[in-house]
């Protein structure tokens, strides 16, 4: 019951609002990105082609966007905070569906994460147990809904990110040291459940930002001593592998992504090679990144830059500077900044979708 009326509200809260001039039924054409609005109210898709934008209004309370079916004609959000609920809609809002049927009495989704070329989402689940202990763990839906498969078990696992392939999942997991401290490590998981690998064991930090390469080989992170002082590390997709230190020097990484060549990874960070505003680097797989990096040629007006995410083609990036969406035409090197301010990292549409109009009716 309580699940229907939250579906209801939702429905008579949608409206969708196309740009200026613009008719609303006009379909989108392929490539699209999406984010958050700055105030998390609204979702907002850019047809990058036809430099149009339409919001998407999916009820009264906080929105949050994390990625697209393998076809690119539904977006997968989570609605509402503390505890947000995981749904997909069609890309005009309609066919608003929850995703996750669970039967615990205070739960809720995050870090959702849609498996290439497959049928399965990854997230969070974050529920209360029965002595009162929030828990965090892995685990998977299908993209039509259903009752959630967990693939960890010690409750304190977070950010799950498929493999390129979609056969395994990196993750995060805490565990308490002898010292009381709470540190995170990474570990890898099948698809299936059936392996699950330890992949780093630092003695004191924690890992964050697990990010699979785009060819399947590595996995970038970021490894932290002690709070705010991030390093960035790479390792083997495979058991046994040994971790490889990319930087040395203290900076404070805000956001860590790929090439889609996996020739290097791209990092907003501050306090980089002396420079204290957050830019856009470059970190090279050989060599010290703390001389070696480069940054990003974006043009030199931009300031305080965040958020760069590659289109599935690799032919655009998308970034913020102080808020406002940037978007760069990798093959003349044109940019533009966009109307509206965004909250979260954008995210592409997949290769295989080839515009709204090719979406099922």
């Amino acid at each position: 019951m309580i699940r229907l009326t939250l579906l209801c509200l939702l429905m008579l809260a949608f409206r969708v609002n196309a740009a200026p001039g613009f008719p609303v039924d006009a379909p989108l054409a392929a490539p699209i990105f999406a984010v958050d609005s700055a105030a998390s109210d609204h979702i907002t898709l850019y047809d990058v082609t036809n430099n149009i934008s339409r919001d998407l209004n999916l009820g009264r309370m906080i929105q949050r966007v994390w990625g697209f079916t393998p076809d690119g004609c539904r977006v997968i959000v989570t609605l509402g905070n503390t505890p947000a609920r995981l749904f997909s809609a069609r890309l005009d809002g309609s066919d608003l569906l929850e995703l996750v049927q669970f039967t615990g009495s205070s739960w809720g989704v995050w870090d959702a994460h849609m498996q290439p070329n497959g049928d399965r989402i990854a997230f969070t689940l974050i529920d209360t147990d029965g002595t009162g202990e929030q828990r965090h763990r892995i685990a998977l839906v299908s993209a039509n809904g259903g009752e959630p498969v967990f693939l960890s078990i010690t409750g304190d696992e977070h950010t799950p990110r498929w493999s390129a392939d979609g056969q395994w999942i990196v993750y995060v997991s805490y565990e308490t040291s002898p010292e009381g401290s709470r540190e995170a490590d990474l570990w890898m998981v099948s698809a299936d459940g059936v392996n699950k690998y330890r992949m780093t064991t630092f003695n004191a930090g924690s890992v964050s930002m697990p990010r699979p390469s785009p060819d399947g080989d590595l996995i970038g992170f970021v490894y932290s001593p002690s709070p705010n002082n991030d390093q960035f590390w790479m390792i083997g997709a495979q058991p046994d592998a040994l971790p490889t230190q990319l930087s040395y020097n203290a900076v404070l990484a805000l956001d860590l992504t790929w090439q889609p060549d996996s020739a290097a990874m791209i990092s907003a960070a501050r306090d980089m090679q002396g420079i204290a505003e957050n830019r856009l680097w470059r970190i090279p797989l050989v060599g010290n990144a703390d001389s070696d990096a480069a940054q990003l040629a974006v043009d030199a007006s931009l300031a305080y830059l965040d958020y760069p995410r590659y289109s599935a083609d690799g032919q655009r990036l998308a970034f913020r500077s102080e808020y406002a969406l940037q978007l760069l035409n990798l093959s003349d090197g044109s940019w533009r900044t966009l109307d509206n301010q965004a909250n979260t990292p954008p995210v592409w549409s997949p290769v295989g979708f080839m515009g709204e109009s090719s979406c099922p009716a």
